[in-house]
């Protein structure tokens, strides 16, 4: 019988972390390991995930940590023999823009959303009317009827206001997901508080349980265990890795290459045919691990409910990285960062761009010198383009003027990077959950599974168990 074959749309970290799997994971390849072939668009395995040099460190151009209380990142770093690369991080808190001023985040929240009433009620942040919100929730809470998902927004501004909302949640949830939480799906993008509000009552009472500090989200000051983790050199250093270890095991991993069509074939021993301009491969199974619009494309036309994953937007980001000296400089005395509503005022042209300010020599040791630091600026939600229309010598000016008003201190910095991601991350509107399931029913039936970011959550870990569980399921299709 001829071996079988499996084919893996898109080189990213969840097609990658696919692939191990299919090649036998932590155990490694056996005599029933299918062929395996890795096919990515672009130029450079691992999507996002990559390093460059930056005033004499090593950075990440994408992602700088993932979260160390999900499982699957910290088990795909210890399966490859990496865990003395882990960097845990090795600071904590945040501090929010708020009436003009910088303002530490309280302990106790959920995703930005807060579950001390006490922190709230000395949050000089806010103003009394959204503190009285906060009391309001915990004493009289608003009653609200949820059916079989909401947004974000829809539930927080019924149970704590509008300004909680915009100034306190929105910056947080919406700089993970660079969206809206009038949009965003809160089933799909912070569980807990949707089951929290299915439950009734105080929101914030119903959020102070152990499933939502699970999620790695709730500030936990008993905890010694580290919330987020980096690597020694980059979090984009796994993707390497993890393709060397795969050649190894003679996965095949074709790069600058576009699959332009899947193709039924009527008989024989293999279902599919994956074609680029210059190959084709045969399959018994495929795992599309590409955004969804790509997945709509390639396999839509066998099922429109497939063809509904063209739906699913993506918004754009970009990331201004600064390196400056010590003298040049005042930051807040802790913390990781600091978070900027939307649409904050300013005196310059505008609403500020800036959505969020990473200190990421504070973050990971291996990051910091004596004489300099090293921050980076976040520009792009879903609804803000302007970035795109800026070269990156004015984007530069424009979050250096804005990192004048929103830190202590902010002089000239000696060195500067510009990091574009037009598509980088996947919208999850509501009804998000139901579109995926039953994309991902009517796929099984074509022996094709998905995989990635716009599937099971934005993370690197969740990136990574959307990957495996695909390849598992695959391995079970053809098993039976």
């Amino acid at each position: 019988m001829s071996r079988t074959s499996v084919v893996v749309v898109g080189g990213g970290i969840s097609g990658l972390a696919a692939a191990w799997e299919l090649s036998g994971g932590e155990h490694g390849p056996n005599d029933s390991t299918p062929r395996v072939e890795v096919i990515e668009a672009s130029d450079r395995l691992g999507g996002s995930l990559a390093t460059t040099q930056f005033a004499g460190r090593t950075i990440d151009l994408g992602a700088d940590g993932f979260l160390a209380r999900r499982p699957e990142a910290v088990a795909l770093v210890k399966e490859l023999g990496l865990s003395e690369d882990l960097e845990a991080i090795d600071a904590s808190g945040a501090w929010l823009w708020s009436r003009g001023a910088l303002h530490e985040l309280p302990s106790g929240l959920v995703l930005g959303v807060p579950t001390d009433l006490q922190a709230i009620l000395h949050f000089k942040g806010l103003s009394w009317k959204a503190r009285l919100a906060a009391r309001r929730d915990v004493l009289w809470p608003k009653r609200m009827i949820i059916g079989d998902d909401a947004s974000i927004g829809q539930i927080v501004h019924t149970k704590l206001g509008r300004e909680i909302s915009y100034q306190f949640i929105e910056p947080m949830i919406g700089g993970i997901q660079a969206g809206r939480i009038d949009e965003l799906s809160a089933k799909s993008v912070v569980p807990a508080l949707f089951d929290a509000a299915k439950r009734g009552g105080s929101l914030m009472k119903a959020l102070r349980t152990p499933s939502a500090a699970s999620t790695g989200t709730q500030s936990d000051a008993g905890s010694t265990d580290p919330v987020f983790y980096s690597l020694r050199d980059g979090v984009g250093s796994l993707p390497r890795e993890l393709a060397t270890r795969l050649r190894d095991r003679g996965v095949v991993l074709r790069r600058g290459v576009s699959v332009n069509a899947l193709r039924r074939t009527p008989a024989g021993d293999y279902p599919w045919e994956v074609d680029t301009l210059t190959t084709t491969t045969p399959a018994n199974a495929v795992i599309l691990a590409t955004p969804a619009p790509v997945v709509g494309a390639l396999l839509g036309s066998f099922d429109p409910v497939i063809d509904e994953l063209r739906q699913i937007e993506s918004a754009g980001a970009a990331m201004v990285t600064l390196a400056v000296a010590n003298a040049e400089i005042s930051l807040p005395p802790h913390g990781t960062g600091v978070l900027v509503p939307l649409k904050t005022s300013w005196a310059g042209e505008g609403s500020m761009i800036v959505t969020a300010i990473t200190f990421l020599d504070r973050k990971w040791p291996r990051l910091r010198r004596g004489d300099n630091v090293i921050l980076r600026a976040h520009v792009g939600r879903s609804d803000d383009n302007r970035w795109l229309d800026m070269t990156d010598e004015e984007l530069t000016l424009r979050v250096r003027n804005e990192l004048a008003v929103l830190l202590p201190r902010f002089g000239d910095p000696f060195e500067s990077l510009v990091q574009r991601w037009p598509l980088g991350l996947p919208q999850y509107s509501v009804g998000h959950e139901s579109r995926v399931q039953r994309a991902r029913e009517s796929s099984a039936k074509f022996s094709v599974a998905l995989a990635g970011n716009a599937y099971d959550g934005v993370g690197i870990p969740a990136s990574i168990g959307s990957g495996r569980r695909a390849a598992r399921k695959v391995l079970e299709m053809m098993s039976q």
